[in-house]
C-alpha cells in the first residue's frame, strides 16, 4: 500500500517563505553593492512598451552606470491621476515628466515644485522649453525642463504631395480619435493647427493663455474648418474616427495630421511630410509656425541623486529620446533624413514655435476639450453649445506659449 504524502506544517511554510523573503533581500542587497550604488531615485512618466525600454537603455542605464545611482521608473497611462493621488498622499516622485506646462504651472503656482536653477543652463533652450515663470509670493524661478520634444503642425503624405485643394476631401484624412482616457487630443491638435495657421501666433498665444474666448470668431472659424475637413456629422466615417487608436496603420493614399512620432509609419510607407499651412483653408500672411510638444521633467522632492539627474537630463551629451530641443547638442548621425529635417525645424533660429496649446491649458480645461472635440465630430451643429461649455472652464494664466522666431 502506498504511503500517504505528509502535508508540510504551517510552522514550515512559515519558516521557508521567511526564508524566500530573507533570501530575495540578501539577492536585492548583492546586486546593489556589486554595482556600488549610492542612492536612488524615483521617476514617474507616461512611456511605456518600446518608448519605455528605448529611455531605459537609452538614458537611464548609462545614468546609473555614471553615477551609480538607481533610477526606480514609474510609469503609467494615468499619469495625471497617479501623480495627483500621490501628492495628496504626500509621497511625490522624486521627479515627473509630463506632457506640455499647463499642469506643471499649476502644481508650481500651489508650491509643490522646487526651482531648476543652477542646475542647468536655460539659455540651451528658446524661451518656451525652459521659461523662467512668475509666481505671486514665490517670484521667478524655472520649473521644468525638457526631456522629449515633438514637432507638430505635420500632414503625412506618401506619393503626391497635398495642397489645399486636395486635401479638402474627408475622405482623404486617416484618422483616429481613440486613447484611452486621454481621447479626443488628436483633433485638439487639428483644430489649434488650423487656428495658428489662420490667425497666426499673437492670437493663438491670448486663446491659450486664456485671454481670448472661445465663443470669438477666430477659434469658431478653426472648429468649422476641421469639421469640414474631416467629415464631421458623417456618421459612418466618424464612428470609425471615434473608435481608431491615433496610432493605426493608414491605408495607402490617404493624408494624416498627426505629429513627428509618426516618422516610423510613414519612412515604411515611403512618405514625406509638408506643414500645415500648405493645407488649411485661409491661412493667414502669419502662417507657417510650427506647433510643437514636450514631456517636461520636474522636481518634487529634492535630493542630491535627483538633483543630478535633472542636470544629467540637460547635458548636451546625453542621448536623448527621439528629438531634443537642447541647442547644443550635436545632431544624432543615427538619424534618417526626414528625423534630421525634424530636429532642424524644432530647433532652427528665425522658426516660430508654439506649444500645443491644450498642454498649456490647466487640467479640467484640458480634459474638457477633448471632450468637446468628440461631441462636436459627432454632431457639429451644437458647435455653439460646445464653445459655452469651453468658455466657462476658461482660465486666465501667463506662459510663453510661442517663440524662438
Amino acid at each position: 500500500m502506498r504511503a500517504a504524502r505528509r502535508r508540510p506544517r504551517p510552522r514550515t511554510l512559515a519558516v521557508l517563505a521567511l526564508c524566500l523573503v530573507l533570501l530575495g533581500a540578501a539577492v536585492v542587497v548583492g546586486v546593489r553593492w556589486a554595482r556600488d550604488v549610492t542612492g536612488s531615485v524615483t521617476l514617474l512618466a507616461n512611456w511605456s512598451g518600446e518608448e519605455r525600454e528605448r529611455f531605459e537603455e537609452d538614458v537611464i542605464e548609462p545614468f546609473e552606470e555614471k553615477y551609480r545611482i538607481d533610477v526606480v521608473y514609474q510609469g503609467s497611462s494615468a499619469l495625471s491621476q497617479v501623480l495627483a493621488a500621490d501628492m495628496a498622499a504626500g509621497n511625490p516622485p522624486d521627479v515627473a515628466v509630463l506632457p506640455g506646462p499647463g499642469e506643471l504651472l499649476t502644481y508650481a503656482a500651489d508650491g509643490r515644485l522646487q526651482p531648476l536653477d543652477g542646475l542647468f543652463d536655460r539659455r540651451q533652450y528658446d524661451g518656451i522649453w525652459a521659461p523662467e515663470v512668475t509666481i505671486p509670493g514665490l517670484g521667478s524661478h524655472t520649473y521644468w525642463l525638457p526631456v522629449k520634444t515633438g514637432l507638430k503642425s505635420m500632414v503625412w503624405y506618401a506619393h503626391d504631395q497635398p495642397d489645399v485643394r486636395s486635401a479638402g476631401r474627408p475622405g482623404r484624412w486617416c484618422m483616429g480619435m481613440e486613447s484611452g482616457a486621454t481621447s479626443g487630443w488628436p483633433g485638439t491638435d487639428w483644430v489649434e493647427d488650423i487656428l495658428l495657421q489662420q490667425a497666426g501666433p499673437r492670437v493663438y498665444e491670448d486663446w491659450a493663455n486664456g485671454e481670448l474666448p472661445w465663443t470669438d470668431d477666430a477659434v469658431r472659424k478653426a472648429w468649422t474648418t476641421f469639421g469640414e475637413l474631416v467629415g464631421a456629422g458623417r456618421n459612418r466615417r466618424i464612428e470609425q474616427a471615434l473608435t481608431t487608436g491615433f496610432g493605426a496603420d493608414c491605408a495607402p493614399g490617404r493624408l494624416e495630421h498627426q505629429g513627428s512620432f509618426r516618422a516610423d509609419h510613414w519612412r515604411r510607407a515611403g512618405g514625406a511630410y509638408v506643414h500645415s499651412a500648405d493645407v488649411v483653408p485661409d491661412a493667414g500672411q502669419d502662417a507657417g509656425a510650427w506647433e510643437v510638444s514636450g514631456d517636461l521633467a520636474a522636481l518634487l522632492d529634492p535630493s542630491p541623486e535627483a538633483e543630478q539627474l535633472i542636470r544629467y537630463l540637460a547635458d548636451p551629451d546625453t542621448v536623448l529620446p527621439e528629438y531634443t530641443a537642447n541647442k547644443k547638442a550635436e545632431p544624432d548621425d543615427r538619424q534618417d533624413g526626414t528625423e534630421q529635417k525634424i530636429g532642424k525645424d524644432l530647433r532652427e533660429p528665425g522658426k516660430t514655435r508654439c506649444w500645443d496649446a491644450s498642454d498649456t491649458m490647466p487640467r479640467t480645461t484640458r480634459d474638457a476639450f477633448h471632450q468637446a472635440v468628440l461631441r462636436f465630430l459627432v454632431a457639429p451643429k451644437q458647435l455653439d453649445a460646445r464653445l459655452r461649455e469651453l468658455e466657462a472652464v476658461r482660465t486666465v494664466q501667463d506662459l510663453p506659449v510661442c517663440g524662438g522666431g
